[in-house]
């Protein structure tokens, strides 16, 4: 099974909308699918995250919530903090042995998406990336297209790629409708990235079956 990490530049660059659109193409294209949210912070009055939800949703595997989303912490802030308030450590170890569990599932492809951006801590030592890293996972990155997303890109490749990573590429993932020169911002990370743009996707409120995109994805792999 081909195990991919999805992170994005920030909090809000909807790794779990491309996570979502990249199941809806694969499934299309005929791939067997399994996705993990490992940590969420933020969840619902039934205790359970939305995103976590989706990708359980959007999988073609059938897979318990437990395996999907391993560390599911109440208070939507950084995980870090939402773990000491529950009293919780977020424990790397159990994190790599529930990847695990995933990647023993008979499919064809596994997305894990991250939580915040890439250096969101785990706990006052330990980062996603470092756990990323540990696993030797490739990883796709969004860019939340929004003011500010030049730099936030910029800064995050250069942290992925000097932890020696393979970034299959990128995804502009336009968020802000309202976004002033947003073909200009996208021309000018085409230009700057060595990593491929696998694609742009439009503002819209649900993602929509994109298999360009997962066709995309697949010959990166």
């Amino acid at each position: 099974m081909q195990t991919i990490f999805i992170t994005g530049t920030d909090t809000d660059a909807g790794k779990t909308y491309v996570a979502v659109a990249l199941l809806q193409g694969l499934k299309a294209l005929g791939y067997r699918t399994v996705a993990q949210k490992p940590v969420a912070a933020g969840v619902n009055a039934a205790g359970f995250n939305t995103d976590a939800l989706q990708l359980q949703q959007h999988a073609t595997e059938p897979l318990s919530y437990e395996l999907v989303n391993p560390y599911g912490l109440e208070d939507a802030v950084a995980p870090h903090l939402a773990a000491a308030k529950a009293e919780l450590v977020i424990d790397s170890s159990i994190l790599s042995k529930e990847l695990q569990k995933l990647q023993n599932v008979d499919a064809d492809i596994a997305l894990v998406e991250g939580a915040g951006g890439w250096l969101l801590p785990l706990d006052e030592n330990c980062t996603m990336a470092d756990w990323v890293t540990e696993q030797q996972l490739p990883v796709l990155l969004v860019v939340g297209m929004k003011l500010g997303c030049l730099n936030h890109a910029l800064l995050t490749i250069n942290e992925i790629e000097r932890s020696g990573l393979k970034l299959l590429g990128w995804v502009a993932n336009c968020i802000d409708p309202d976004m002033s020169y947003q073909q200009e911002n996208i021309s000018y990370l085409q230009q700057k990235l060595t990593a491929p743009c696998l694609g742009i996707l439009p503002y819209q409120s649900e993602p929509q079956i994109n298999t360009s995109l997962a066709a995309a994805l697949v010959k990166q792999m």
